[in-house]
């Protein structure tokens, strides 16, 4: 009977990691890698990349991997250069894009905090430092 118990757990063991394997294959589909050259920053199911230069700050949104909505959506940034902070509003561009045009301190090292708001969700504070 004690063969039979180390089976059972072995084979129970089995179970588990064959159903752990389709949730990491669906992983691989959800990659959190950059994917306009930016940094990436998770919360909840949504990747925020963050492309930051000196004439234009872009955020993508991935829902799941896929671009997010972004109507009505919008984006309060601060960033942080030492003791100087500036402030951007970004608003929608492209599918799955909010955009600010102007002049910002962008440099490796640069932090910045997002107040990330959709339509209908809670809003989402988003962290990146600048690399």
């Amino acid at each position: 009977m004690h063969h039979a118990a180390i089976r059972a757990a072995l084979a129970a063991l089995m179970l588990a990691l064959a159903t752990a394997l389709p949730a990491q294959a669906h992983g691989d589909n959800h990659s959190h890698a950059p994917q306009h050259g930016g940094v990436v920053t998770e919360v909840g199911d949504m990747d925020y990349e963050l492309v930051a230069r000196p004439e234009r700050i872009t955020l993508h949104l991935r829902d799941h991997g896929q671009p997010a909505k972004t109507d009505g959506a919008s984006a309060r940034l601060t960033l942080l250069n030492g003791s100087e902070k500036t402030e951007a509003t970004l608003t929608p561009a492209a599918a799955g894009t909010l955009e600010a045009t102007g002049q910002f301190k962008v440099a490796p090292g640069t932090k910045v905090v997002a107040l990330v708001t959709l339509a209908g969700k809670k809003a989402a504070n988003v962290r990146f430092v600048v690399k």
